[in-house]
């Protein structure tokens, strides 16, 4: 039971009612609104990063500094490669090429080098000198509903780094690349953007605010509803 106090109108509690409750999601809305803004900025310095100008790769790499830092390396492309079972728009579906990389200097590490169509997977990609220029990665894509690799048929279901370090015996480092001296790319480069970090927060602001509309529209209706009864 709603009490309101004496000689007030009967529908004093559903006013209070609806304009708390309207009040509630539009504070809700407002601030995802501001996360919304906040995330945009995130995205914008990330794009900034990514598109900076290359350095050589550094010797001690760690995720939480290097994350997409722009780099420009020298070395060889070998024969050994994973191929991660995957899907583009505008292409369908293929397999994502990663292979062993060995610098100038002597290090191995991974290059993502792109995407093939599926029929192009056993195609052979013999090892070839080419500098490169593309973004260190640590992808996020290895979950509890990712199968495990096919190791024999060398089909892979996510980018996962210290997996696929392991088997192709490099460190646990991998370049996407963005660019490469190749005179006749073998792949379909697809180079890291903001593009695949989520920024939902415009969704949650139209829901937020969209049922403050409706909550704000169903306590005028129901306040209408009592005044007629009452007249």
């Amino acid at each position: 039971m709603i009490c309101r106090p004496s000689g007030s109108s009967p529908t004093f509690g559903y006013n209070s009612f609806g304009v708390v409750g309207t009040a509630i999601l539009l504070t809700l809305g407002a601030w995802q609104f501001q996360r919304m803004n906040w995330k945009k900025g995130v995205l914008e310095q990330i794009d900034r990063v990514i598109l900076a100008d290359p350095v050589a790769l550094p010797e001690n790499i760690n995720k939480a500094q290097h994350q997409f830092l722009p780099v420009k390396l020298s070395g060889t492309i070998t024969e050994d490669e994973i191929d991660v079972l995957g899907s583009v728009k505008k292409i369908g579906p293929g397999y994502r090429i990663i292979s062993a990389f060995v610098t100038d200097d002597g290090r191995r590490i991974m290059l993502d080098r792109g995407y093939v169509v599926t029929r192009a997977k056993e195609a052979l990609r013999p090892a070839h000198r080419a500098t490169i220029i593309g973004n260190l990665h640590w992808p996020d894509e290895k979950g509890s509903s990712i199968p495990d690799p096919d190791i024999e048929k060398n089909i892979w279901f996510a980018r996962d780094i210290p997996a696929m370090a392991a088997v192709l015996n490099t460190e646990p480092v991998l370049v996407v690349q963005r660019q490469s001296s190749e005179e006749n790319l073998v792949t379909t480069p697809f180079p890291v953007d903001s593009s695949t970090i989520p920024n939902r927060h415009l969704e949650y602001v139209v829901t937020w605010w969209g049922l403050a509309l409706a909550w704000l529209g169903m306590s005028a209706y129901l306040i209408v509803r009592i005044r007629r009864k009452t007249d």
